[in-house]
């Protein structure tokens, strides 16, 4: 798979975050030459620091939301795995001002540099929030309902502006439907700390996790080595019918929140025993929030050659260890 970077220069933004600093450290892991924009609004210095005084990184602390910076980052760049943005369906039903200035004025200012820059190609961080009400099960790429919150809106927009620059500039993009990822660097603190940090945090601390909801609401969670293999599948591929689609990015699994907390509690046990007492309690459901989310991912399978080694299982094992140590 990296035999195609050799020699090659590819641009992460957002690269000081979860996905994007997991990203950066496979890529320097394989002695790809890497650049990393980010602003530190959401990233953290603290998760490319190991990665400073790699030859093959290079850092660029800057803004997607200033056009400079974007040209800045993109020269000479051969590929692009665009992840900055502002998540959290919540942060946006708050403020839906920023996360549209970040998300979509941000992700048209990478378009254009990439494109002015002859980037090869434009992997962008999608999102399942695009299905919105449509209610069927499992979700597939094709067909989408109507949008639940400022955010999944935002993330519409990239699918259709990335599709109008391949019909207008013949400009190569690759758009994942990320689903509920999690892993290490995943940051647990916050007013809008993602599901499983947030809940292994909590049982650390020997706090009881609060479900909204009865427990019964489900998705499709997916360990960000799949998702890092995605990235990869994408930015590699020859085959050119692979290319100016999305695809899922998940395992193609459900999981309750109540199994979920239910499992971390398991792993977390034994490294403590004693949490494995502690007691889950439950809330009103949060507003904006799909009750399921399962994704297809049959196309990715078939065009990218897709094959999600985690389950929720092996990924919760691994997370919850990483947790237990740099907590």
């Amino acid at each position: 798979m990296f035999d195609n970077l050799q020699n090659k220069t590819v641009l992460v933004t957002g690269g000081a975050g979860f996905i994007g600093s997991n990203l950066c450290e496979t890529l320097l892991t394989n002695q790809i030459n890497t650049i990393c924009l980010d602003n530190f609004s959401t990233g953290k210095r603290e998760n490319i620091t190991p990665f400073l005084d790699d030859p093959n990184f290079k850092f660029i602390q800057g803004d997607i939301r200033n056009i400079d910076d974007c040209h800045k980052a993109c020269e000479n760049v051969d590929f692009v795995l665009h992840q900055a943005a502002l998540g959290s369906v919540p942060r946006s039903i708050n403020d839906p001002i920023t996360t549209n200035d970040v998300n979509v004025s941000g992700f048209l200012n990478m378009l254009v540099a990439a494109r002015d820059a002859k980037v090869k190609r434009f992997i962008y961080a999608a999102s399942s929030s695009t299905y919105g009400d449509h209610e069927a099960l499992p979700k597939v790429e094709d067909v989408i309902g109507k949008p639940l919150s400022p955010y999944a809106i935002t993330k519409y927009v990239n699918e259709l502006y990335a599709d109008i620059f391949q019909k207008n500039y013949g400009f190569d993009t690759v758009g994942l439907r990320y689903f509920n990822v999690f892993g290490k660097r995943q940051d647990p603190n916050g007013a809008y700390a993602a599901v499983i940090p947030l809940f292994v945090k909590q049982f650390i601390n020997k706090e009881s996790p609060i479900i909204n909801g009865d427990g019964t609401y489900s998705r499709d969670f997916t360990f960000i080595d799949n998702v890092v293999q995605m990235n990869l599948l994408a930015i590699t591929t020859t085959n050119q019918e692979a290319l100016n689609n999305v695809y899922n990015v998940a395992f193609g699994e459900r999981t309750t929140l109540l199994e979920l907390a239910t499992l971390l509690k398991k792993y977390l046990s034994e490294f403590d025993k004693s949490i494995a007492n502690i007691e889950i309690k439950h809330r009103e459901n949060r507003v904006g929030d799909i009750p399921h989310s399962l994704a297809s991912i049959e196309k990715a399978k078939k065009l990218l050659n897709y094959n999600p080694q985690y389950d929720i299982d092996k990924g919760i094992k691994e997370a919850v260890n990483w947790y237990w140590k740099n907590l």
